[in-house]
């Protein structure tokens, strides 16, 4: 597992996404998961604590994947003890840290699930790395898309284009009455429909994945 010294140097030089503090070692139990990257602890005579995993991005809840990033982390952590050892905040307040459960770096576990990205613009750790090529390789979890779109593209609006490309070149790019997973030609279409569109019935279970019969692969 990285130092906490290693950590944070590697913090300090992320400019204005993160406030560098003393590094510290907090222990806990965890109470709340809010998404696939993001968790609440709570430490013997401290408020609650909310932990951002450092390294990697976890697609967001209304992303596809995300409910599914969400619940992986929830079976992982949710009510037990974990170590995060870190340093530093980020620009919402989070402590950023590297989080272990049982001596399980939760971080690789997330990756190698194929529920979460390294995070290019702060890491770019060989072991992590391995671990995303290998679940691409795989197609599991989100690299089960054929264009998964990166969760740091998503929040910066670029989901609609996205889907648009992925689109099959006879689709019309509009969207229009279809409502049913049944009235969907593939499930490229589904998934602009849900994605730029906003026709969330086709997401009937809110995994973030529309129309399984189409989507989900075997």
């Amino acid at each position: 597992m990285m130092l906490a010294r290693d950590l944070v140097l590697i913090l300090s030089l992320l400019g204005s996404a993160v406030i560098p503090v003393a590094a510290e070692t907090l222990a806990g139990r965890v109470v709340g998961v809010s998404d696939g990257d993001t968790i609440t602890l709570l430490v013997t005579g401290r408020d609650q604590v909310k932990v951002r995993l450092a390294w990697i991005d976890a697609p967001e809840t209304g992303q596809p994947y995300g409910q599914q990033a969400k619940q992986a982390l929830s079976a992982l952590v949710f009510g037990r003890e974990v170590l995060v050892t870190g340093s530093g905040h980020d620009r919402y307040g989070r402590t950023l840290g590297v989080v272990t459960v049982a001596g399980a770096d939760v971080q690789s576990e997330q990756v190698r699930r194929g529920l979460a990205w390294v995070y290019r613009q702060y890491s770019n750790d060989s072991h992590l790395l391995a671990l995303e090529g290998e679940a691409r390789a795989a197609r599991r979890g989100l690299w089960a898309d054929l264009n998964p779109v990166p969760p740091w593209a998503w929040r910066h609006g670029e989901q609609a284009d996205s889907a648009a490309k992925r689109a099959p070149p006879s689709m019309s790019l509009t969207c229009g009455s279809k409502r049913r997973c049944g009235e969907m030609a593939n499930c490229e279409e589904a998934r602009y429909f849900l994605t730029v569109c906003g026709v969330r019935s086709l997401d009937g279970d809110g995994d973030g994945t529309p129309c399984d019969s189409l989507c989900r692969r075997p």
